[in-house]
């Protein structure tokens, strides 16, 4: 059987951060940082894959269900998700897997990993072009998510399937909107600081459910999606400090994510960097996600030219991007200058077999 390769990308939270496991909407864009994996089948079920960008391997059998050994345990879960659709396999092989993606810095390293997995999956048992990218987003959220109980919405999912610039409904049944968008300027600084994604996760989703809970006692039709702030600030004044800017600011950020989808619909880019940075602020002072390394970053970033930029992911470490078209090296220097690890990127397709 020849060589085979699949890949997918990473990603960037443009508007809506830490708001798609509350029903509220995104928009995001996949980012030419991505992880694949190659290899040529052979006869059999077993797998061996080997990951020497973490000086790992597994030993995966493809013929049976399988036991989850360790915590998060996607290589198999998602191996389990297939069989349970009724896909099999002919063959197995030594295959690697390697990434560009920063690990556990918030552009969705698992979640891409995840997506390209069930390709490569798919691809072995010649189903790949059975599914499309949003099929392959949904069934990454089954491996990771949905399996373990864990918290998280599709987001990531959508971004590692579909690619592009997305717009995505994180109600049931959930759809997104690509959008036909040059999106330049993108520069991405890694601060090499740990966060704690699924702490932070629970945390911040316990807080907003609390305020919500409490809002609806003495605001009984309060809904996230669709109160308006002036309409929730009288309640929000008899919560607790803490989880009335948590509440806040999920109601401010919707609005950022629907002046964004509006700019967008307009094809009119020049207010992305204002709106950019005030969905930074929210995130910053009422979900407590920023740090004093990223604060630099985005400081120097805006110094030296960029027209916005943002915390990205779950937040507490990891990384930021700066929008910054025309100045990408400028602020690349920048951020490295506070001891950031800048990567230029640009939007990518979704997960592919890779020639």
């Amino acid at each position: 059987m020849k060589a085979l390769g699949v890949s997918a990308p990473g990603r960037i939270c443009l508007f809506g951060e830490h708001q798609d496991y509350l029903g509220l909407p995104v928009m995001a864009a996949a980012v030419n940082l991505r992880i694949g994996i190659r290899g040529e089948p052979a006869p059999g079920s077993s797998v061996r894959l080997r990951m020497p960008d973490i000086n790992d391997a597994v030993d995966l059998d493809l013929g049976s269900d399988q036991s989850y050994v360790v915590g998060r345990d996607y290589l198999r879960s998602s191996i389990n998700v297939l069989r349970r659709m009724g896909v099999r396999w002919e063959c197995g092989g030594d295959l690697e897997m390697r990434s560009t993606i920063p690990i556990n810095a918030g552009v969705s390293s698992s979640s891409a990993m995840v997506v390209m997995w069930l390709g490569y999956l798919l691809a072995m048992a010649d189903r790949f072009s059975d599914y499309t990218g949003e099929d392959l987003a949904r069934l990454g959220h089954q491996a990771e998510v949905a399996e373990f109980g864990e918290p998280g919405g599709m987001m990531d999912h959508y971004c590692a399937g579909m690619g592009g610039v997305l717009s995505i409904d994180t109600v049931a049944p959930y759809g997104a909107k690509q959008w036909d968008v040059r999106l330049g300027g993108l520069v991405l600084g890694h601060s090499q600081q740990p966060k704690a994604t699924i702490e932070t996760l629970r945390s911040r989703r316990a807080d907003v459910a609390e305020g919500v809970r409490q809002i609806q006692q003495g605001l009984p039709g309060f809904s996230l999606r669709e109160t308006p702030l002036d309409e929730a600030e009288p309640h929000l004044a008899s919560l607790d400090p803490l989880l009335a800017r948590r509440v806040r600011a999920n109601l401010v950020n919707r609005e950022l994510t629907r002046a964004a989808e509006a700019a967008m619909e307009a094809g009119d880019l020049s207010e992305l960097g204002p709106l950019l940075y005030a969905h930074h602020e929210q995130l910053r002072d009422g979900l407590d996600l920023s740090t004093d390394k990223i604060e630099r970053m985005l400081d120097a970033s805006m110094e030296a030219g960029a027209l916005g930029g943002k915390v990205n992911g779950s937040g507490g470490g990891g990384c930021m991007f700066a929008y910054a078209p025309g100045r990408q090296d400028e602020v690349a220097e920048a951020i490295r200058r506070q001891g950031g690890i800048p990567f230029n990127v640009s939007v990518d397709s979704g997960v592919r077999i890779d020639t």
